[in-house]
């Protein structure tokens, strides 16, 4: 984990010393004629952010997480703490401090403004101190979101109860994390947001304005079950979209039929994912099928007023976007 920390970008400065160092930092940058915040309202933040990276995590994809925090920076101001853990073997400090800048334009070039990051680097004997020094970079007086990326345990995630329990969101992503985790009890269950069901609004949108045409005995009559298809690399997306359908199915006044919504690996080629109703008695279709590849989905449907087909555009969330569903909706 301490590639991580070297591979974020920054300038390292003493622990005790992060605030001045900001402030030095923008003054610098001002001096240097480079983009610097010319006004205090241009820092102004609009939330708490902590991005903990966990030991399943690697430089390469380290950076990623990082530019899509900048990336979602840029349309939500926030004070961003970056946290890497690291192995008691690693050696070192137990505490070490990164600290980054960057400023953007808005709509207008009156319109800037400039975000701080603090990357923080412990190891174990740091834990205690750590609750204090997050505490410390944060605005006491916004609300906090924290993204716990990667994390190999759920139980070892659930000792960093002063970050679970205050966050009004706690972002995870089902496709990324311990197969427990969006089962794991943990602090404020009602805070934890899943990234992959957040991906997947467009997919839950053009499924769901398609089937809306219809009424729901008419979806729901005769419907034994519902089998959802997905691709290998898209596992997380599958369970989430099988668990939204069968929700949604029941928000119609199916009761599960025989076959329920049975999830099972996509064989058919050039489908990442797929979604069909079984019907007894025939006469009756629906299938939606989904090239996240090619950007474009099928529909084929008929609920007893003729067959209908569609071929509509398809995209997950952009990964800054999704992160905004999940933090704000």
């Amino acid at each position: 984990m301490e590639a991580i920390f070297e591979a974020l970008p920054g300038l390292e400065v003493p622990v005790g010393g992060i605030g001045r160092s900001l402030a030095r930092m923008w003054a610098d940058e001002a001096a240097g004629g480079r983009p610097a915040p010319e006004a205090e309202d241009a820092k102004a933040t609009q939330v708490n952010f902590v991005l903990h990276l966990g030991f399943n995590t690697d430089a390469a994809d380290a950076a990623r997480q990082f530019a899509t925090v900048v990336r979602f920076a840029q349309r939500y101001p926030c004070r961003v703490v970056v946290l890497c853990p690291r192995a008691p073997a690693a050696g070192g400090p137990p505490l070490r401090a990164k600290i980054y800048g960057e400023c953007f334009l808005g709509r207008t070039r009156a319109d800037k403004r400039c975000v701080e990051f603090v990357m923080l680097s412990y190891d174990r004997s740091a834990r205690a101190q750590l609750e204090d020094q997050v505490s410390i970079c944060l605005s006491t007086d916004l609300p906090l979101y924290y993204w716990a990326h990667r994390f190999a345990d759920s139980g070892r995630l659930a000792d960093y109860r002063f970050l679970l329990g205050q966050a009004k969101r706690v972002i995870l992503d089902s496709a990324e994390s311990p197969a427990d985790a969006m089962r794991y009890p943990w602090p404020n269950p009602a805070a934890i947001r899943d990234l992959a069901y957040c991906r997947l609004l467009p997919v839950r949108q053009g499924v769901g304005q398609f089937l809306a045409a219809y009424a729901p005995e008419a979806l729901t009559g005769g419907l034994s079950g519902v089998e959802v298809g997905h691709g290998a690399a898209w596992r997380a997306e599958g369970r989430v979209l099988a668990k939204w359908v069968g929700e949604r199915l029941g928000a119609c006044g199916w009761g599960a039929g025989p076959g329920g919504v049975e999830v099972r690996e996509q064989v058919e080629a050039g489908v990442d994912l797929g979604l069909r109703f079984r019907y007894a008695g025939g006469g009756k279709e629906f299938v939606w099928s989904g090239d996240l590849a090619a950007g474009h989905a099928h529909f084929r449907a008929d609920f007893g007023q003729g067959r209908t087909e569609l071929t509509a555009g398809l995209a997950l969330l952009a990964p800054e976007v999704a992160l905004s569903e999940a933090m704000f909706f």
